[in-house]
């Protein structure tokens, strides 16, 4: 009986290590390898279980020399945040009683590029070359704003978060918010966070985001893919 029980513990030990492995190579920056060889586009083909769906609106989007050849900062979305959003689009589809999306080609190439971009920097920067951000004091730590690929303003910064009620000295997180209004730069943001900063590729650094929609705000990227979709574009 004790040898079983033992051998039970470090059983659930082993299992417990192999799932911490696995989370850490998303969640923990520290932790995977941060030098991939290869070109971004290559990055994604590697890692299929968070982004094999985003490598393909990659190429359905016409992107795929820039992912290879470009300099490019890519704050990577995961195939989960695809996922949800096609999710939400097919239920809007089914309320207005038009047909519903079955493959990523159903959705028009322009839309996938529109919003993949949103996702895409020039040059190649790690956590370490942006600012500090504080979503409670953004008058004294605003972050920096940036233009994406296709001129989309964003703001991107570095969430210094607090340890053992120390501010400001626990560990680093970037974070990147969707700027809805240029014309009210300080409102209405849209923010994701990076689970996984810092992994370079030969073309570039990519930072994965955690899971939430594909596009940033879900209702920006429903009106204009439905609205497409509608005028057979």
């Amino acid at each position: 009986m004790f040898m079983r029980t033992i051998i039970c513990l470090m059983a659930a030990i082993i299992l417990g290590l192999c799932a911490c492995n696995k989370d850490d190579y998303y969640q923990d920056s520290g932790r995977h390898d941060p030098s991939f060889k290869g070109s971004t586009l290559e990055y994604l083909d590697a890692v299929p279980l968070f982004f094999d769906t985003v490598a393909a609106i990659v190429r359905i989007a016409g992107m795929e020399d820039v992912f290879k050849e470009d300099t490019l900062t890519f704050f990577a979305p995961t195939d989960r945040a695809v996922l949800s959003t096609l999710k939400r689009l097919n239920f809007t589809l089914y309320l207005l009683n038009e047909d519903t999306v079955k493959t990523l080609e159903d959705v028009p190439a322009e839309i996938w590029r529109k919003y993949l971009q949103m996702y895409m920097f020039h040059g190649a920067n790690q956590l370490k070359d942006y600012p500090q951000i504080d979503y409670n004091l953004l008058n004294i730590y605003p972050g920096q704003g940036f233009l994406s690929w296709n001129q989309t303003p964003m703001n991107i910064g570095v969430i210094y978060n607090d340890d053992n009620g120390v501010k400001y000295v626990g560990y680093r997180q970037l974070s990147i918010s969707f700027i809805p209004d240029p014309a009210r730069p300080m409102n209405n943001w849209t923010t994701y966070k990076v689970a996984s900063s810092n992994i370079t590729t030969y073309n570039g650094v990519v930072h994965a985001l955690s899971d939430i929609y594909f596009g940033f705000d879900i209702n920006y990227f429903l009106q204009d893919a439905v609205t497409t979709m509608q005028n057979g574009e």
